[in-house]
């Protein structure tokens, strides 16, 4: 399934490899390090808005769903609305508990992505179909090019 060509679009990790991150593998000071270097390389904004709000570093992955592997591609600045889409399984999670407003978060898409709530509500189906079939897989992480486990 091709994804549609979005400035701002949804990532779903699969759920058998959540967890599965340079958070989890770093300790609190080596994550808080390269944090705010990528802050700093978006110039303290938004990759996606350019918003100065709080920000977040996002990794972003590329897999391979014949392999079942996930490649870190890159790291980027995403304030935290944008941070919110990219994990919208989460944002869904947080909105049930009155912890989010949700709806907040598909106007920014929209927004965003100068689209309708009708095609919000498409991407949304799409990635969570392919966060289903994704799912079903264990994923090897992959963080680098020489040993394949090296950032």
């Amino acid at each position: 399934m091709k994804p549609k060509p979005r400035k701002l679009y949804i990532e779903m990790v699969p759920e058998s490899a959540w967890n599965n991150n340079l958070r989890a593998i770093f300790n609190r000071a080596q994550w808080d390090k390269l944090r705010k270097q990528v802050y700093a390389a978006y110039d303290h904004k938004c990759a996606v808005c350019k918003s100065d709000r709080k920000l977040a570093a996002h990794e972003i992955w590329a897999y391979d769903d014949a392999k079942h592997t996930q490649t870190l591609a890159g790291i980027v600045a995403l304030c935290s609305m944008c941070h919110h889409v990219k994990h919208i399984g989460l944002a869904q999670h947080l909105a049930s508990e009155d912890r989010l407003n949700f709806g907040a978060i598909i106007g920014h898409y929209c927004r965003i992505n100068k689209c309708t709530r009708k095609e919000f509500e498409q991407d949304l189906a799409d990635a969570e179909s392919q966060w289903a079939e994704r799912s079903k897989h264990n994923w090897e992480l992959i963080l680098g090019e020489k040993d394949g486990n090296t950032p």
